[in-house]
């Protein structure tokens, strides 16, 4: 039994796709709330306490996304199984019965928190599993489930850069209430990151903050979260393809004890199908890099 047994009935993940009219993708990984039964039988937590790094309802918030003429890729899987904006081989390996293959990036940042490809920790530092798991488990929902979302991923945006010239990658995601920034210790309600300018033309993160501004919303930028591996790997503003962050403070829409919506969930809802559909009028000019004069 391994990842594709899993998800024999459930497809591990989904796109919505429909005549695309606009050059974006949105991509919602970390909103999968299907936990196979396999995987519940290996794990130290409850129903609930497992769900504790899970996007809840992104993919929910986002799903005007392709009525508006852009696909909506989502994971169905949980973060807590497999995280697909990590590096393919990002593994603890105090997780593990075997040693890791050489190519494993054991060093990471997000390897010592316990967030790895293949997660140690869900939450305020909870131990996901009972014991140590067999190495072929990691390869399985790598091989099985990360590697197919990413071809997919790389797929919807080599169509929409053919289409349109250009493709803008739009990665949601959402943050505990708790989140604080600044010197203040502000509370922001989203943060719009792009890898410290790197990832994405500075005319969208603009464009992105001063929507969301004018709906009366707090917007912080790069800090603390900059972006991940799916913002740095697929935000190459010289290819033409852009990639902006985007979380969302889980209070405006949820009780974060019970995952339950709250009745913040609605205006948040209309406010972000209305954020996007201003954010997919911005020009074509500023994401097109002209090509090099003659000398």
């Amino acid at each position: 039994m391994g990842a594709v047994e899993d998800f024999g009935k459930v497809p591990a993940f989904k796109v919505v796709e429909p005549a695309q009219t606009a050059p974006f993708v949105f991509n919602s990984p970390h909103s999968g709330s299907h936990y196979p039964e396999r995987f519940l039988s290996m794990s130290r937590l409850d129903a609930t306490a497992i769900r504790r790094s899970e996007d809840c309802y992104v993919d929910e918030l986002f799903a005007p996304a392709p009525s508006l003429g852009a696909p909506l890729l989502s994971a169905n899987f949980p973060r807590a199984y497999l995280d697909v904006n990590r590096e393919p081989w990002e593994l603890d390996p105090r997780m593990f019965r075997e040693p890791l293959p050489p190519y494993a990036n054991i060093r990471s940042p997000r390897v010592a928190g316990g967030l790895g490809t293949v997660p140690r920790l869900v939450g305020e530092g909870m131990e996901i599993y009972k014991s140590r798991i067999a190495l072929d488990e990691a390869m399985s929902r790598i091989d099985g489930i990360y590697r197919p979302y990413h071809a997919c991923l790389a797929d919807l945006l080599g169509r929409t850069r053919g289409r349109f010239g250009y493709a803008i990658l739009v990665d949601c995601h959402s943050m505990p209430a708790n989140i604080r920034t600044g010197e203040m210790g502000l509370r922001p309600d989203f943060i719009i990151g792009d890898r410290f300018g790197a990832s994405a033309s500075p005319a969208l993160v603009e464009r992105a903050i001063r929507i969301l501004a004018s709906k009366g919303y707090t917007v912080a930028h790069n800090k603390p979260y900059a972006g991940g591996f799916i913002t740095e790997h697929y935000g190459r503003p010289a290819e033409q393809l852009h990639a902006m962050q985007i979380e969302i403070n889980r209070g405006l829409y949820m009780n974060e004890k019970d995952l339950t919506r709250t009745e913040g969930f609605a205006r948040l809802a209309d406010d972000l199908r209305s954020f996007m559909v201003e954010l997919m009028d911005i020009p074509a000019q500023h994401f097109i890099v002209p090509p090099l004069a003659a000398e």
